[in-house]
């Protein structure tokens, strides 16, 4: 058990979009053997088509939508890859998402720097103290100084940065890196496409035949560089890398396989096994609890057309799992028996009879899971509320062939338990369908994609006039709080009952506020 879970590593990859994460997760999988050819995507195991990007719409669009479960082994280790959405407007799914890894690369584009989103997802591992390693990514194209890049780690975010190697040259010259902990260079040769590992080679840098491959003034100022890191003197402090105050930071290019494998690696050096997780009982040590638990952080319906069901994923945090074991969701005070239990890759599944702390499992059930369900042979346990955040666009879902009424109401069932959206009850308007909270139009978008895709409706939204939106933090007299509105906005209730408010501007919300201090409104909540 203690060897079980102390091999298993559960991580996400995070980064503002476009800047290769998907491209970076398609080569950890190169490296690790769990595909054989980049871009066609070869499952060894089915020599079947499958891909972190497994949704039509997401092939389409060329971007992530839909956080997914990549589970593979290397050098003896089990990983628990969970690919994330990059867009904004799924940043929801990503943070449910983060709550269950125990640690993160996080991917940064070389010629762009720190951006928007890589700042937002870098605060959620930041306040949840969550392992970071870093990649700094493109140096097969024209790219800011890596001086400045490690600047800007330090200056941006905050965060101390070791190099543990450092790139020869960028762009069309970029050659390789220097390991700086084994005073090594690796020297890379591009494969056709980067559908194959890269091949290497291993040099001292003070090798004539390194030299040689390019001019003194670079081949001096990279010396340079590598002796003014030495200088700075920042130690690598495994505890400060556990806790989220040092970074390891590696450099390469995704798309070419240059230093895909040197990240794997360190990532085995650098990363956590399953860490305790927090409970309203204290906290649930892996190694400690013999007893089973896990919490549900996704859930995803019709993922293959040959599988119309529901698939509940949860990350297993103590005990160990068995399948047909009778377990309790505590929130519903129900006991279930997980049966149909998978592990995941992409869209495919494989039956598993066991898991361990670490593990992401998901399992086929008509039991009505939520995100954030504990499941454990603990009636009692429960962990921590996945919080929820406020939406920013607001509309109502319209069937336009009222003859499919009953696959309209069935998908949009479906997909609002995935949390793709969320719903809210308005008190002064009566609809046979709730009003549809998101943070961007993104997700209206894949909504009624996937209405129309696999339930064969076509929909159109009636998008409403608030852009705002607060939950109020303590209860308050429902006709009270209907008098204190008045024209600032609207009340209603959201999917768990919580009273909440719409406001058409933030003007509104602010005078809102100072008009009525008592109140108090959240942005967030549990």
């Amino acid at each position: 058990m203690i060897n079980e879970i102390k091999r298993r590593r559960t991580l996400a990859i995070i980064s503002h979009p476009d800047a290769g994460k998907t491209t970076l997760t398609e080569k950890l999988l190169l490296y690790s053997g769990a595909i054989e050819i980049a871009g066609s995507v070869v499952a060894k195991k089915h020599q079947r088509d499958t891909s972190s990007d497994w949704m039509e719409l997401e092939k389409k669009r060329g971007i992530s939508v839909s956080s997914t479960v990549l589970q593979f082994d290397y050098n003896e280790f089990k990983f628990n890859l969970l690919d994330t959405p990059g867009h904004r407007d799924f940043s929801e799914d990503t943070y449910r998402v983060l709550t269950a890894v125990d640690g993160v690369i996080m991917v940064i584009d070389a010629a762009k720097g720190i951006e928007s989103q890589t700042i937002k997802l870098f605060n959620i591992c930041k306040n949840r103290k969550i392992p970071i390693l870093t990649f700094i990514n493109k140096l097969d194209r024209p790219a800011k100084p890596p001086i400045e890049l490690i600047d800007q780690l330090e200056e941006i975010l905050g965060l101390t940065a070791f190099p543990i190697n450092w790139p020869i040259e960028s762009g069309e010259s970029f050659k390789g890196l220097f390991d700086r902990l084994n005073k090594e260079v690796h020297l890379f040769q591009r494969s056709p496409g980067g559908v194959f590992k890269a091949p290497f080679t291993v040099h001292s840098i003070t090798d004539k035949s390194f030299r040689e491959l390019m001019s003194d003034d670079v081949y001096n100022n990279l010396t340079e560089e590598i002796q003014l890191l030495d200088h700075i003197g920042v130690d690598l402090d495994y505890n400060k890398i556990s806790n989220g105050e040092i970074s390891p930071v590696y450099f390469g290019s995704a798309v070419t396989n240059f230093g895909v494998e040197l990240l794997l690696k360190g990532f085995l050096d650098y990363s956590n096994p399953p860490i305790p997780r927090k409970t309203a009982q204290g906290e649930i040590v892996p190694l400690d609890n013999p007893e089973f638990s896990a919490f549900v952080f996704k859930i995803q319906t019709n993922m293959n057309p040959m599988h119309r069901d529901r698939m509940v994923f949860a990350r297993v945090c103590a005990g160990k799992f068995r399948r047909n074991a009778k377990v309790f969701n505590t929130r519903l005070k129900k006991e279930v028996r997980l049966a149909f239990t998978h592990s995941v890759f992409g869209n495919e599944r494989e039956t598993i009879n066991e898991a361990y702390p670490g593990d992401i499992i998901g399992f086929v059930t008509n039991t009505e899971f939520k995100i954030g369900d504990t499941i454990s042979t603990n009636e009692g346990l429960a962990f921590e509320r996945i919080p929820r955040f406020a939406p920013e666009i607001f509309a109502y879902i319209k069937n336009r062939d009222t003859s499919k009424h009953k696959s309209f109401r069935k998908g949009l069932d479906h997909l609002i338990a995935e949390d793709i959206v969320q719903t809210f009850q308005v008190d002064a308007q009566f609809m046979n369908v709730p009003l549809l909270g998101a943070l961007g139009s993104l997700q209206f978008e894949v909504l009624q994609y996937r209405l129309s895709d696999e339930y064969g409706v076509e929909t159109e939204l009636e998008v409403m006039p608030w852009s705002l939106l607060r939950w109020v933090e303590s209860p308050v007299d429902d006709e009270f709080l209907r008098s204190k509105i008045s024209y600032h906005g609207v009340t209603g209730t959201d999917a768990f009952k919580k009273q909440v408010l719409f406001f058409k501007s933030n003007w509104g919300f602010k005078s809102f506020k100072e008009a009525n201090p008592e109140i108090s409104l959240v942005d967030t909540i549990d």
